[in-house]
């Protein structure tokens, strides 16, 4: 008994300070983790279940064909993104363009530029050091101040009211009642490492040699140039003309910033996707009024690209890390567009083989009522209760918590589109990922999109049914989720 007690004890000493000087392993400090459940989102436990259709497709060829797959923990939103959730990143954007024409009207004695708390000095995006200052090919961009708010009705200069000004569509352009935002405008620039480029053995870094194997001045007999080369994505706008200019240049790889690729999108959605996805029909009361009216505030976004759903989940782990850390908290995971494995497996909600989200083979109850928002007669797309999209949440959600993982607005996910795809993918949370570049033919350019929409019959409602769409196109019936890996995971 004495042993045990003077063990705990030692335990105790050793776990107290890595450097106790005691010369046993005893790790580093850290703090307890746990896992801060995310606003919105429902978490999905770890497992496994058959992949694929469980019925005959449309043509009578079940071509997806069934794998048996295992997908890592993830949190996902309960319902699709609403309009009023998408605004939030709108607004922000716009927040941040304003800023940065009050900042340029004004100059560094802007209150909207960001001073250093105890000297007043501004504060530059590129440090605060009079070196970097000096040099003339260093731009003198002051961060911004977030904290000060913007004056959009009664600014206090004629430098902001023209700065604010330039926000909105001038009288000519416009014929409403109030200042109209500016769409065209609103672009937002983000940037991620390719690892799957970083990950090929000719890219690997040489810790021997302290160079890549494919440092082109080091090149060896027999080498082809083109293995030093690797692609990437930049992106600038043209200051002429205003134009988004993404493009992909091979480049020859010598640092670790040479994997770091950037894009810059256009974030406001298609308002204009309803007329143009039904021509010889009258939906110019969505066009004005679905996504800038506060009465479909709690309605899926829709005309949002791929692109534009992944700058959203790019936007949404910035602004949730950057609380986190201002809050002295530890960052998480990244917010993203879930893989098909995994928007198939939340969709069945723990029941394996079961065709629709909610179970069984039949898309009505007991007392004819009908579980989703779909067309389910020629012509009557109101048998459902809805004409179009439905406010999210308006039918019971499956087992997971989830709501409208059948119906109401297609989803995006991250996997690019192969028709064979179960046949090569890992069966250790599979994905067929593929970052389309800009020189890449158009089938090249097609992602998955599941769950079936206000607009489709019964057949695309189905946990397993698949289709595409192009990245850069956007529609009236398709919008999305997100979701976000846990870390440390378990089957709790």
């Amino acid at each position: 008994m004495k042993k045990l007690l003077l063990f705990s004890i030692a335990a105790i000493a050793l776990t107290s300070c890595s450097n106790s000087g005691s010369g046993e392993l005893v790790g580093v400090g850290g703090t307890s983790w746990k896992e801060p459940n995310p606003y919105g989102m429902v978490y999905i436990k770890p497992g496994s279940f058959t992949m694929g259709a469980n019925d005959q497709d449309a043509n009578w060829a079940a071509s997806t064909g069934q794998k048996i797959v295992s997908v890592d923990a993830f949190w996902m939103d309960e319902t699709e993104i609403t309009n009023r959730e998408y605004k939030q990143f709108v607004y922000w954007v716009r927040d941040s363009i304003a800023l940065e024409k009050l900042v340029a009207s004004e100059g560094e004695d802007s209150e909207y530029a960001a001073k250093d708390r105890k000297t007043g000095e501004v504060v530059y995006k590129r440090g605060n050091r009079p070196n970097d200052r000096e040099k003339e090919d260093v731009e003198k961009l002051p961060k911004l101040n977030w904290n000060e708010k913007i004056n959009w009705s009664k600014p206090k200069t004629d430098e902001q009211a023209m700065a604010i000004d330039s926000m909105y569509y001038s009288d000519d352009e416009s014929l409403s009642y109030t200042r109209e935002l500016n769409g065209n405008i609103l672009n937002y620039k983000y940037s991620w490492i390719d690892y799957n480029q970083a990950a090929l053995r000719r890219n690997k870094y040489n810790t021997n040699k302290g160079r890549y194997e494919s440092d082109l001045s080091k090149l060896g007999k027999g080498q082809d140039s083109a293995d030093c080369m690797i692609k990437k994505d930049t992106a600038y706008i043209d200051r002429e003309n205003g134009w988004i200019i993404n493009q992909t240049k091979f480049v020859e790889l010598k640092s670790r910033t040479d994997f770091i690729n950037c894009r810059i999108v256009n974030i406001y959605p298609d308002t204009l996707c309803w007329i143009r996805d039904f021509t010889y029909s009258y939906n110019e009361p969505y066009t004005k009024m679905y996504f800038h009216h506060d009465g479909y505030g709690d309605y899926p976004v829709v005309g949002v690209t791929w692109e534009q759903a992944t700058a959203f989940c790019h936007w949404r782990t910035t602004y949730y890390n950057m609380a986190q850390t201002k809050n002295n908290q530890p960052i998480v995971q990244d917010y993203r567009l879930p893989t098909e494995s995994e928007w198939e497996y939340a969709a069945r909600g723990g029941r394996n083989l079961s065709m629709y989200p909610w179970g069984g083979e039949y898309i009505r109850t007991a007392r004819g009522c009908f579980l989703a928002n779909f067309k389910p007669q020629h012509g009557n797309y109101l048998a459902d209760g809805w004409m179009v999209a439905a406010k999210v949440g308006s039918f019971p959600p499956n087992d997971y918590g989830l709501y409208d993982m059948a119906g109401n607005v297609a989803e995006w996910t991250s996997s690019a589109f192969h028709e064979s795809n179960y046949s090569f993918v890992n069966d250790l949370n599979p994905s067929y990922n593929y970052n389309a570049r800009e020189t890449d033919s158009d089938i090249m350019k097609r992602k998955v999109i599941r769950g079936g929409s206000w607009k489709d019959v019964g057949f695309y409602l189905q946990c397993a049914t698949r289709t595409y769409e192009y990245q850069s196109e956007s529609k009236s019936y398709i919008g999305f989720r997100c979701v976000r890996s846990v870390i440390g995971a378990n089957f709790q």
